[in-house]
């Protein structure tokens, strides 16, 4: 996927979890974080980043914090980029070849899982999760504890023992990470319900990204280890 309208900008603070301040051009600006997670080992002062300006002129904030550099390596913040890079890897086959039908959203059980899927011999549901945090090479989520995450879980589990093709993916949202694992010191019952999925037939998948200023896209899959 690719974005428009790209402004750098040094970081400055986060008020809350939806705004964050930031210097363009030498003037503060109030910005639109599109990424409600701590995202704290990212979001550091003086910190390099790149906003998507709005079209809109009547918007309240005019521009969307997408991306930062920590260190040397770029990374995507956009919360609703995994979805949207994940779209396209399985319309391009990634999963299912020759799919049929590609749903997003789908309800199954009590959850809507991210996308539901079809071809001539299969049908699938997928979970789509984005990863930002990285710690000496290893990408990791979650990075604050997540219920409904763990619910996902259970609901593909659910969905593999009634005879369908279940995956969660998980999208690192940059490139240079070794392999991926589940955060257990952050929440270890999303770490247990990850190993009791695989255990049962759901395909833990993680995949890395090429990142650039203005896009964002899949590029390979990495290990993972439970």
């Amino acid at each position: 996927m690719k974005y428009s309208n790209i402004t750098q900008g040094l970081f400055i603070s986060r008020p809350n979890r939806f705004i964050a301040k930031v210097n363009i051009d030498g003037e503060e600006q109030t910005v639109h974080v599109k990424n409600t997670g701590r995202c704290r080992e990212l979001l550091k002062e003086n910190a390099v980043v790149f906003l998507e300006k709005s079209s809109n002129p009547n918007r309240k904030t005019q521009y969307d914090l997408i991306s930062i550099y920590k260190g040397d390596t770029l990374i995507n913040m956009d919360s609703q980029s995994p979805n949207k890079v994940v779209g396209e890897w399985l319309a391009e086959g990634g999963f299912l070849k020759n799919p049929t039908l590609i749903k997003p959203e789908a309800a199954y059980g009590n959850s809507r899982l991210d996308f539901y899927l079809e071809n001539e011999n299969e049908k699938a549901f997928i979970e789509v999760k984005g990863v930002t945090l990285e710690v000496d090479g290893t990408a990791r989520f979650p990075d604050a504890p997540t219920e409904r995450g763990r619910k996902h879980l259970s609901e593909l589990i659910r969905a593999k023992q009634n005879g369908y093709r279940a995956a969660a993916v998980f999208v690192i949202q940059m490139k240079g990470c070794k392999r991926f694992e589940p955060n257990d010191k952050t929440d270890p019952a999303f770490a247990q319900e990850l190993k009791r999925a695989a255990e049962n037939g759901v395909k833990i998948i993680a995949l890395d990204c090429r990142v650039t200023q203005n896009s964002i896209k899949i590029d390979k899959e990495i290990p993972v280890r439970l």
